[in-house]
C-alpha cells in the first residue's frame, strides 16, 4: 500500500511542478507586483492599493467590464441553445449523423485568430454586398458600429465552440435510459413533455458542465476579438482581455494591468464557482 502511495506521488510529482512554475507562482508574482509601481522591468516602490483604486476609476476598464459582461450573458445563452439542439439532431437514428457530427464540430479546431479574419472578411466583404443587392444599409457596415460589432463576436463565438458544446451534450444524451422515454410515451407525454421531464434532469450534469466552460470561454476571450473588431470602433467592442493586455503593454503600464487581471481573475472565478455550486445543487434535488 505504501508503495502504491509513493509511486503515486512520484507520476504526479512532474505535473504538480509545472502546476506550480506555470499557474501557482505566476499568480502570486503578479498579485504582489499588482500592489507596487512595477513597469515590466524595475520595481521602485510599493504603492498600497493605488492601482485597484485606479482600476475602477479606469472608463475604459468599466465599459470593457460590462461589454464582456453582456457578451458572455448572450453567447452562453446562445452557444448552449444551438449546442443542444445540434446534439439533438445528431443522437437521431437517420444516415449521415456521424458525418454532421463531424461537420458541427469543425470550426472548433480553427484558431481563434484565423476564425476572426474569416469572419472579418464574411462581414466586411459578403455582407455588404448581400446588403448593398437587397439594401440593407446596416449589413453594409457590419462591423462599423457598436451593435453590428457586438453581434459579429456572439456570432463568431456561438459557431466556433456551439460544435464543441454539442459533443458533451451528445455524451450525456446517449446515455438516457430509452425505457424511461418509451413509458412515458405510452402513457401519453408528448415529445416536450419527454424531453423537459426526463431528459433535462438526465443531462443535468452536462449543463454543469457546459455552462462552466461557456461562461469561463466568454470573459477570457481575446484572440477572436483582436482579429474580428480589434476593440474598434474606438473601443466600443474592447473586451477585459483585451483592456488588460492594451493598459500593460500598449500603455506600458504594468502594474496597473496586472491590477485589472487581479480583478479580472477574482470576477472569473467567483462567477464560476457559484454558477457551479447552484447547477451541482440541481443535479443533487434532481437525483
Amino acid at each position: 500500500m505504501k508503495d502504491k502511495r509513493t509511486w503515486f506521488w512520484l507520476f504526479l510529482a512532474p505535473v504538480l511542478i509545472s502546476l506550480f512554475f506555470v499557474v501557482v507562482l505566476p499568480l502570486l508574482f503578479g498579485i504582489y507586483y499588482s500592489f507596487t509601481d512595477w513597469n515590466g522591468i524595475f520595481l521602485t516602490k510599493f504603492v498600497g492599493f493605488k492601482n485597484y483604486s485606479a482600476v475602477f476609476q479606469n472608463t475604459s476598464f468599466l465599459n470593457a467590464l460590462w461589454f464582456t459582461v453582456k457578451f458572455a450573458i448572450v453567447s452562453i445563452i446562445m452557444e448552449n441553445i444551438i449546442g443542444l439542439g445540434l446534439a439533438l439532431l445528431v443522437t437521431q437514428k437517420f444516415k449521415g449523423n456521424n458525418f454532421l457530427r463531424t461537420i458541427f464540430f469543425m470550426p472548433n479546431l480553427i484558431g481563434g485568430l484565423i476564425l476572426g479574419f474569416i469572419w472579418q472578411f464574411i462581414f466586411v466583404k459578403a455582407f455588404a454586398a448581400i446588403g448593398g443587392l437587397i439594401g440593407i444599409k446596416a449589413m453594409e457596415s457590419w462591423l462599423a458600429t457598436p451593435n453590428t460589432g457586438f453581434w459579429g463576436l456572439v456570432i463568431l463565438m456561438s459557431w466556433q465552440y456551439a460544435g464543441y458544446i454539442m459533443v458533451i451534450y451528445i455524451a450525456y444524451l446517449e446515455n438516457v435510459d430509452r425505457e424511461l422515454i418509451e413509458a412515458a410515451e405510452i402513457d401519453g407525454a408528448n415529445a416536450w413533455q419527454r424531453f423537459y421531464q426526463i431528459t433535462v434532469p438526465m443531462i443535468a450534469p452536462a449543463f454543469t458542465v457546459n455552462l462552466f466552460l461557456t461562461l469561463s470561454n466568454s470573459f477570457k476571450l481575446y484572440d477572436q476579438n483582436l482579429s474580428l473588431t480589434a476593440g474598434g470602433p474606438y473601443n466600443s467592442t474592447q473586451m477585459l482581455a483585451m483592456d488588460i493586455y492594451n493598459t500593460a503593454f500598449s500603455q506600458n503600464n504594468m502594474a496597473l494591468g496586472q491590477s485589472k487581471a487581479v480583478i479580472f481573475f477574482l470576477i472569473v472565478a467567483i462567477i464560476s464557482l457559484t454558477q457551479v455550486y447552484y447547477s451541482k445543487k440541481k443535479e443533487v434535488d434532481v437525483g
